[in-house]
């Protein structure tokens, strides 16, 4: 007996196995279709006298739910109506979690979000200990809170100070963790769960097998107390506050759902979960995070023009930090030849991939065999010859256009005519570094953004002679490295470093008119942005800015657009950021707590100007629109494909306040008047 959405097999032993199975996607999603279906079957069975328990289990090879079906909520425009929706869901789980029938879910793969509600709302959870079985509650990524009673029963089973991170980053956390952690019951093999959980449930419903009871901290028992519970809750405000400046509206909504559910009861906090839902899913910042979302699958997904090439041979030249990086996340894929002119630069890369590998086994992201397959493929060498028979050669050498040239053109002699050659450069032309090339046709740009492994963008330089096999094989290979792309156009600063470029130098340009440093960093975090503008110059170094600068200003002077001498000038007197602690800050020793502070001296060698208040508006319009500015230069030349990209590529890349949705979605929103006329008065 099946449906559309969920099978029910029920056993001569009395347990009903509930295998859910979306049939038109490869992974099981909530929406108001599945969660009337589910309450069909499982309803009837709670009251079956001859159900003695339940299992719930999916039938996807390596997703239990993956949450709720995001594009039902985008036709959304009344709150009542998801709040409507999250009341129901709620009744639905609420008769589970009180049935006198052990329901035990066996989940293997993915519960995120409304998948994990699930889980909890089940007396007993056993998951397999593979490393795609993860737990998340996600929904605050997206801009939502957990409208499945996530903010109540997670609290209850895990404790409040465990159950906060959870609720309040969208952490994913994998089997073993959460089964220290008390959220897990049990761990098994990924075969058979489910009837593994089948035997689970009958010794549950023979009261020979129990949940587990966690032992609580000290703190989660004191925070039974009001008060201390207040404390905690204050706390946890203050610091999300402090992180988000107020401007995600998820994560307070969330700590209030937890505080009602403690101070008033369950049913309380899942009517605060509702209302609070229903609010969330109609805010313009939910609506902009889950566009990302969908963004960067589609760009993922996207049809090459042409078969890519097999990759079954990387080479990569360049031991550094970028080289090492691109190393670390292709080691998955297929063999990695790093080469390198110093047998150091080697040896620190190898220390670099092999910490990789440790933290991703201790996360369970790995298994310790599969760590050991990863190092056994990285083969480091001095020796260029060892790049023949690579597919795929990345590039990651200084950014010095004649080398760059010269690491081309003894590629070439040494790897096949069809081999793809790619430069990981931020800004220089990929037409100039191949111009004297044998098969120009080969070769693009790969660039990367530091740190490698943890940076979600990569931009694809496509010059006019690179060809659609090249093209299909660097995107390929780009998101089976978990990457999202972007296609832009060769260029001075391609797409993100030439947008970035009149930002950071309208930040300087501010500081020789008088603004403090500090304040031109507060204002653009206040805007949204992780990190200002004048710290980010210190952590990449003022010499590339420097470096930047000089390459590209002349790109903008045609336009009228002032190029600020600043950087060129600190460079020379001995400045580079962080990396020689001589920056805009000054940092504490290595080694000590403190915080930065701005270096005062540094305003003398931007001309002295008097120091005076900017109002922050200003300062965040004068930087902000600069770079919506030049987004739509580049969709206007055909640097980028689509202002789709152009958002990706800003958020991803650049730090854009992904709630905002990227400049082309800031246009949209401001109104494309009301932008134009703001940057007409700043040009007066």
């Amino acid at each position: 007996m099946s449906r559309k959405h969920t099978r029910v097999e029920i056993r001569p032993d009395g347990v009903a196995v509930v295998t859910l199975d979306h049939p038109d996607k490869p992974v099981n999603t909530l929406s108001p279709e599945v969660l009337e279906e589910f309450r069909e079957r499982v309803e009837p069975l709670l009251d079956d006298p001859g159900v003695r328990a339940i299992v719930v289990a999916s039938a996807k090879a390596d997703t239990f739910i993956a949450g709720a079906d995001l594009e039902i909520l985008d036709g959304m425009t009344d709150p009542e109506e998801p709040a409507t929706l999250s009341r129901e869901g709620n009744a639905l789980l609420s008769r589970i979690a009180a049935s006198p029938k052990p329901v035990v879910a066996a989940v293997h793969g993915a519960a995120l979000g409304g998948g994990m509600e699930v889980a909890l709302a089940c007396h007993f959870i056993l998951a397999s200990d593979d490393p795609a079985t993860v737990f998340s509650q996600a929904e605050v990524m997206l801009g939502l809170l957990p409208a499945g009673g996530g903010t109540q029963r997670l609290v209850r089973k895990v404790g409040l100070t465990a159950a906060l991170p959870l609720l309040l980053t969208g952490k994913r956390i994998r089997a073993h963790k959460a089964y220290r952690m008390g959220l897990v019951d049990a761990i098994t093999t990924p075969g058979g769960i489910a009837e593994t959980a089948a035997r689970a449930a009958l010794a549950l419903a023979g009261g020979t097998l129990s949940p587990r009871t966690r032992k609580l901290s000290t703190v989660d028992r004191l925070a039974r107390l009001a008060p201390v519970r207040a404390l905690i809750l204050r706390a946890a405000r203050k610091q999300v506050l402090r992180q988000t400046r107020g401007l995600y509206p998820a994560p307070l909504a969330i700590l209030e759902c937890v505080a009602r559910g403690l101070g008033q009861g369950m049913e309380a906090g899942l009517e605060c979960e509702a209302r609070h839902f229903g609010e969330l899913v109609t805010s313009e910042q939910s609506r902009a995070l889950r566009w990302l979302f969908f963004a960067m699958n589609e760009a993922r997904k996207q049809d090459p023009p042409t078969e890519p090439r097999p990759v079954r041979r990387l080479g990569i030249l360049g031991a550094g930090f970028m080289g090492s990086g691109v190393a670390s996340v292709s080691l998955g894929l297929c063999p990695v030849v790093l080469r390198d002119i110093s047998d150091g630069a080697l040896a620190s890369a190898v220390r670099q991939v092999d910490r990789g590998l440790v933290k991703q086994v201790r996360s369970g992201t790995i298994r310790r065999i599969e760590a050991d397959r990863r190092r056994s493929r990285l083969h480091p060498t001095l020796e260029l010859e060892e790049l023949a028979g690579c597919d795929l050669v990345i590039e990651a050498v200084f950014e010095d256009l004649e080398l760059k040239r010269e690491v081309l053109a003894r590629v070439e002699e040494i790897v096949a005519p069809g081999a793809v050659f790619a430069s990981n450069t931020s800004a220089l032309p990929i037409a100039s570094i191949a111009a004297e090339a044998r098969h120009p046709e080969r070769v693009l740009g790969m660039h990367y953004f530091s740190p490698v492994p943890k940076m979600p963008l990569l931009e694809i330089v496509r010059a006019e002679r690179s060809s659609d096999e090249a093209l299909a094989t660097a995107r390929a290979f780009a998101v089976a490295q978990g990457k999202t792309p972007i296609v832009v156009a060769d260029g001075p600063g391609f797409y993100t470093t030439r947008i970035l470029a009149p930002y950071l130098n309208e930040a300087m340009l501010l500081l020789e008119e008088g603004a403090r440093i500090e304040a031109v960093d507060r204002a653009m975090k206040d805007f949204g942005f992780p990190v200002g503008p004048i710290a980010l110059l210190d952590e990449v170094g003022i010499d590339v800015g420097a470096h930047v600068a000089e390459d590209l200003g002349a790109a903008f002077a045609h336009r009228g657009l002032g190029a600020s001498t600043a950087l060129p000038r600190l460079h020379a007197e001995g400045y580079r950021g962080r990396k020689n602690r001589r920056g805009f800050y000054v940092y504490p020793p290595p080694g000590k707590k403190g915080r930065k502070r701005p270096d005062e001296a540094v305003y003398a060698l931007l001309g002295g100007a008097p120091r005076k208040e900017v109002p922050a508006p200003e300062i965040q319009d004068r930087l902000a629109l600069l770079m919506v500015n030049e987004a739509a230069h580049c969709l206007g030349e055909g640097v980028i494909e689509s202002p789709r990209d152009g958002d990706l590529g800003a958020i991803l890349g650049l730090g854009f306040p992904p709630f905002r949705g990227g400049p082309f979605h800031h246009v949209d929103a401001v109104g494309a008047a009301a932008v134009t006329d703001r940057l007409r008065e700043l040009a007066d």
